[in-house]
């Protein structure tokens, strides 16, 4: 039965869960929030493992969740859309400066090809994923505003960590700065206008094709993605003397100056107003359609 938050809860399911495959997506979903825990101890745990362990995890369950509801070619196809459309654009952008703005990536995000680094990419995957299905949730795959609101909800992940991963942490730097702690707004837009052409070319392949039925709890699994990374966003305001210490004035590439506790409390408010916001509404639109699932039995 197809419900009105645009996915599948079987008519007759059989409680046979495949549960090696659940196991699998639970076992990232620990070494993701592992990660954020990990970031509590940024001084004495290497940084190149650190970044891995945020973006590896996220690609590898989004492959393997998103197998169960479109297929393996579904899967494949979402990953070559997300993952090829981000790659044109950042290496475009990283020689024109079009569309999101002129900056270069630092060896803290590890081994590049040619000027863009292979776990930068990949950190499309995992939370691109996560919000395309909030936004499936929220609105229904089948509506035009699903790619709209997937890219809001991808945007308002990288609103969220921008700043701390640039003009904090300079795991890539801004050449020219910007207004937003040292990020020009023009990155957002670009970032807003890369997410809505992959959804949107996703959209149109599953046109006319059905997702596979799967249980609530299933669909619940990319919203805890989503929401650990907001819950670790908030870590940041745990104090560690383990953590890399930062000086509490910071100047971005042009010379502008930075106070670290605007730039750390904007990134604890989007996360907290913005992202917790977008999971809870996805939420209660599982419990939503559970409730009428129930009426319709």
């Amino acid at each position: 039965m197809a419900l009105s938050g645009g996915f599948i809860f079987p008519a007759s399911y059989n409680g046979v869960v495949r549960a090696k495959g659940n196991y699998l997506l639970w076992a990232m979903l620990f070494l993701y929030a592992a990660a954020r825990i990990l970031q509590l101890y940024s001084a004495v745990f290497p940084s190149l493992a650190l970044v891995a362990l945020h973006v590896v995890p996220p690609a590898l369950f989004a492959l393997f969740h998103a197998a169960r509801i479109y297929r393996w070619k579904g899967s494949l196809v979402f990953a070559a859309f997300c993952l090829g459309t981000g790659c044109f654009f950042e290496n475009l952008s990283l020689r024109t400066g079009f569309p999101f703005g002129h900056y270069y990536f630092t060896e803290l995000m590890g081994p590049k090809i040619f000027q863009l680094p292979v776990l930068l990419a990949l950190a499309y995957l995992g939370m691109g994923y996560a919000s395309w299905i909030l936004s499936v949730l929220i609105v229904g795959s089948r509506s035009w505003l699903t790619p709209t609101i997937a890219a809001f909800v991808m945007v308002a992940w990288d609103l969220s960590m921008e700043p701390t991963w640039s003009t904090v942490d300079r795991a890539w730097i801004w050449r020219d700065g910007g207004s937003y702690f040292g990020v020009p707004v023009s990155n957002f837009l670009g970032w807003y206008l890369t997410a809505f052409l992959f959804y949107a070319m996703f959209a149109r392949y599953l046109r006319n094709r059905e997702p596979l039925n799967q249980p609530a709890s299933y669909w619940r699994l990319p919203v805890y993605l989503y929401s650990l990374s907001a819950l670790g966003n908030l870590l940041l305001a745990v104090p560690a003397k383990t953590a890399i210490q930062f000086a509490p004035v910071i100047q971005d590439a042009s010379g502008k100056s930075w106070l670290l506790a605007d730039i750390m409390g904007t990134y604890i408010l989007i996360s907290l107003f913005v992202m917790l916001p977008f999971s809870l509404i996805a939420r209660g639109a599982i419990r939503q359609q559970q409730l009428w699932h129930n009426v319709a039995r």
